[in-house]
């Protein structure tokens, strides 16, 4: 079962579960929650936590795309998907075979899937998207009962729900989701004046955690799902455990004298004698160039600093002052003893969000799955391995 390289990150697939758990001890007992694990669950493993975010108390999943859908439906999991996302119009037939739910926002769109249901006899289901400030997909909101009717009155397909999406919700200022959330109330009330009981949802994690106005019928669960937070202060809104760690093994480790240039472009060089040791991870693993001379990681429960640029398969951290050897455990996120590399860190190393950290980590780097403190699953290039 052991992955082939040393470098890996490990899924706490409890740490998933309780933060499904959590979320929903904070949300109303009607209201559904959807999982949202587009993007390989964020880069956790689209599978294994689908899986388990439904065992955990999630009704629903959602993705971005029709591969994603189409990966999940092929490992047998059966529960209602929502491609929130484009879906192409000759892919319509593939999202009613798969009874897959779609995002419906265009003419087209809805023809096309109307019009592979009836061909082939089945019910599709679509959810509208209205655009009430995000600027990216869905109707207008002066259009959205038009479109809706529209889309209601074409044969053999069904209008399930109406959403919207949120642009703001992790800001220190809430008005402008708050008008939002006013804006998506307007057009669900003009909706329902004509006799259309639609499920409603627009909260994404953010507005879960801070806008407990937002939860309505259904909300959608994606970055607090692996335990991480849109921002700082909503850490004291709700306890989340991160499901993601990140390690390798030390590859080389050598003595160089003062002013020894290390790595791509020498854009370092050693200040006296130093312990230099090479890692086998890169910005092809994932593990970001960005981090180059900033970054830190953990030897023997020490922080030790990368020098030198990330390349594109391994990198270099100065571990003098330690005992280290090659062989040695590094871990570049996620704790060691009593100190914890954490992904907002390495998030402010890279200058980004903590979404993007564990959502770059390829698929090069085997994924260890944890239950009850025991490996029940690993997945690597060659595949899934149990």
């Amino acid at each position: 079962m052991a992955p082939i390289r040393s470098t890996v990150a490990d899924i706490v697939l409890d740490h998933i579960a309780h933060n499904v758990q959590a979320v929903r001890g904070i949300i109303p007992a009607r209201t559904e929650l959807m999982a949202v694990v587009k993007a390989d669950a964020y880069g956790h493993g689209a599978i294994e936590v689908a899986s388990l975010a439904l065992s955990a108390g999630a009704t629903r999943l959602g993705v971005a795309v029709l591969d994603e859908a189409i990966e999940l439906r092929r490992a047998g999991i059966a529960a209602p998907i929502h491609i929130l996302g484009y879906v192409e119009p000759e892919c319509a037939e593939q999202v009613v075979k798969l009874g897959l739910t779609a995002t419906a926002y265009d003419r087209e769109s809805v023809l096309a899937l109307s019009g592979a249901a009836t061909r082939l006899a089945r019910k599709v289901k679509v959810h509208v998207e209205i655009d009430t400030g995000m600027g990216r997909l869905g109707v207008r909101p002066q259009d959205a009962v038009g479109f809706a009717e529209l889309a209601i009155s074409l044969p053999h397909l069904e209008v399930e729900g109406v959403f919207s999406h949120l642009a703001c919700a992790d800001a220190a200022d809430l008005s402008s989701a708050r008008g939002q959330i006013t804006a998506f109330h307007e057009c669900c009330m003009r909706l329902e004046s004509r006799g259309h009981r639609l499920t409603k949802h627009i909260a994404n994690t953010a507005a879960i955690l801070a806008l407990r106005e937002s939860h309505l019928d259904m909300v959608r669960l994606g970055l607090g799902l692996y335990g991480m937070y849109p921002a700082p202060y909503m850490k004291s809104l709700v306890k989340l455990h991160p499901a993601m760690s990140l390690r390798s093994r030390l590859s080389h480790v050598k003595w160089v004298e003062d002013k020894t240039p290390i790595g791509y472009g020498w854009t370092y060089r050693a200040a006296g004698q130093r312990l230099i040791a090479t890692v086998p991870i890169g910005y092809a693993d994932g593990y970001s160039r960005r981090l180059s001379n900033v970054g830190q990681a953990l030897v023997a429960g020490q922080r030790v600093p990368l020098v030198g640029r990330v390349c594109m398969d391994q990198c270099m951290f100065d571990v003098t002052g330690l005992a280290a050897k090659t062989g040695d455990e590094i871990v570049l996120l996620g704790r060691a003893e009593q100190d914890e590399i954490t992904v907002d860190e390495v998030a402010a190393w890279m200058g980004t969000i903590n979404y993007e950290v564990t959502c770059l980590i390829s698929r090069r780097v085997a994924r260890v799955f944890w239950r009850n403190n025991v490996v029940s699953g690993v997945r690597s290039l060659l595949g899934r391995m149990h």
